[in-house]
């Protein structure tokens, strides 16, 4: 399953956040959207996901579009989201957290407990802390839990956005290597929007740069890493 942006804009008033972007994330790779805070990043995932109107552009999941359509309809189509500042429930348990991200697959008792042993595989630390609220976790736990819950759902196509704020290096490396892992092991198709750029190149099968709401430079992950303006603009190199 694919992500197709066509000249998409998305607008805050007289503020444009994004202006005529288009990308294809690939199905069953993992593409990386990179750019600075404000650059347009958070905009284009939340709009795919239809948390924020297109003011113009399409937007297609495979052979369907659904520019126009609302969250709960988009999520039918197999796509969940790992929200920026994750978003978890504090005041639920992490057991009752991914108990939500499975809310569409009432009635399949036998399946969402298999997709819960396999989260805990992920994730054993939050296996031991299933009980515990949410809101007690660590931010990199609860990063853990934002994403086991968006697996829970049992996604086709997986976005990802700002995996990286507010983590320690440490934590960064094991989410940036378990999205390589999900993405091998379970076929998904990834859509990630990074401003921690050597991170999200080190993932990345093919990236896209946003400046301004635009896309100023794309390619494969591997390409970008030795691109001279990536590197001087980026990666503090000269």
């Amino acid at each position: 399953m694919f992500i197709n942006l066509k000249d998409l804009n998305v607008k805050y008033g007289a503020v444009i956040a994004l202006n005529g972007v288009s990308l294809k994330a690939a199905s069953k790779k993992v593409t990386v959207l990179l750019g600075a805070n404000g650059a347009g990043k958070s905009s284009l995932i939340r709009c795919i996901m239809g948390l924020v109107p297109a003011n113009a552009g399409e937007i297609w999941l495979g052979d369907k579009r659904i520019d126009g359509l609302r969250p709960y309809q988009i999520s039918q189509f197999g796509l969940s989201i790992v929200p920026e500042g994750r978003h978890v429930f504090a005041e639920m348990t992490v057991l009752e957290n991914l108990y939500v991200g499975a809310h569409r697959r009432k009635g399949k008792r036998k399946e969402i407990n298999n997709e819960l042993n396999e989260i805990w595989s992920y994730f054993p630390v939050l296996q031991r802390r299933r009980d515990q609220l949410a809101g007690s976790l660590s931010g990199g736990e609860q990063q853990m839990l934002a994403l086991g819950r968006a697996l829970m759902a049992k996604p086709e196509v997986l976005l990802m956005d700002e995996p990286s704020l507010g983590l320690a290096p440490l934590i960064v490396k094991q989410m940036a290597d378990l999205t390589v892992r999900l993405n091998q092991e379970r076929g998904l198709t990834v859509l990630m929007a990074e401003q921690n750029v050597r991170m999200g190149l080190q993932v990345a099968d093919y990236a896209y740069l946003l400046e301004n709401g635009k896309i100023v430079l794309e390619g494969p992950g591997r390409e970008l890493v030795g691109n001279d303006y990536i590197k001087k603009s980026y990666l503090g190199g000269k």
